[in-house]
């Protein structure tokens, strides 16, 4: 990392990739040209998890190479007064491959559940039961975790 000023440690981009409200998973597509998703993330600590569907694009790359780059930012805070950006992120090396266990699955689905819509919960066992074989679940492993801020001085 150039900004050495800026890194922090470990634990502190774990956090980020567990609270940010979405993250960008980069892959190689099969014609070997990147592609970069937003998705919906959610972190048990040593794996993050997301949900897709079965068949499309990112999934196809996923099939041609599992190794993934996700990029996590939170806090965004805009200055006011000065050309600058405050911010939270992680960056996050790991392989990518399906779940294809339906306990594991529904384990992380209820995670995500929890986390994006915690009110909804009273109907999760409903939404599985429809929806679960048509569902496809993610896991990346996490091989290599940066953390890096810039925390905006208060005047």
């Amino acid at each position: 990392m150039r900004r050495k000023d800026r890194e922090m440690p470990r634990e502190f981009a774990l956090e980020v990739a567990a609270n940010c409200e979405w993250a960008v998973v980069s892959c190689i597509t099969p014609e070997g040209t990147p592609y970069g998703v937003p998705v919906s993330v959610v972190s048990d600590g040593g794996a993050l998890w997301f949900h897709t569907a079965k068949e499309g694009r990112k999934t196809d790359c996923f099939a041609h190479s599992p190794v993934v780059h996700v990029v996590c930012v939170g806090n965004v805070e805009r200055a006011a007064d000065k050309f600058t950006t405050g911010y939270e992120s992680a960056m996050i090396e790991g392989r990518c491959t399906e779940v294809t266990e339906d306990a594991e699955k529904i384990r992380a689905l209820r995670l995500l559940c929890e986390k994006y819509t915690p009110g909804n919960m009273g109907a999760f066992d409903d939404a599985i039961a429809a929806s679960l074989a048509r569902t496809g679940v993610y896991k990346i492993e996490m091989l290599s975790v940066t953390g890096k801020a810039k925390i905006l001085k208060k005047d």
